[in-house]
């Protein structure tokens, strides 16, 4: 295992490729009594906006426990390879927002469906934990 804090100028290319191809991911929030509630969901990094996003439902329990506490993890695993995003969250209501976590998730998963509902939660990356498999640039 090794660790990556950000640079995003010079993203190791294996690394920004594993984030673009399709695989889901899973979410850790913590929960008001600081148990790790662990969902499965769609991450999408955003490189230009120097972040990663998730879509979800304002109600979901996600969102409410990012609104509580903003530290959240985000892994995916495909065979050997896996990496983790480590961060802190914010739950984001604005369109503009929105509009940029479903364009990127369109374009690493599919079209999301429509829903009234939804916010953004953005992931400011702290560090990027991965497999030795994706260290090299």
């Amino acid at each position: 295992m090794t660790a990556w804090v950000p640079d995003w100028d010079d993203f190791p290319e294996s690394l920004l490729e594993f984030w673009s191809e399709r695989h889901l991911c899973t979410l850790t929030t913590l929960r008001i009594d600081g148990r790790p509630h662990v969902t499965p969901v769609g991450v999408a990094l955003d490189v230009e906006w120097q972040c990663a996003w998730v879509i979800t439902s304002r109600s979901s329990l996600k969102a409410v426990h990012a609104s509580a506490d903003p530290r959240v993890a985000a892994c995916q695993v495909a065979g050997r390879r896996w990496s983790t995003i480590e961060g802190t969250v914010e739950v984001r209501s604005d369109p503009a927002s929105i509009r940029r976590a479903e364009e990127r998730y369109a374009v690493r998963y599919r079209t999301p469906r429509p829903n009234p509902s939804r916010v953004a939660l953005r992931i400011q990356v702290d560090r990027f934990l991965r497999s030795s498999g994706l260290t090299s640039q």
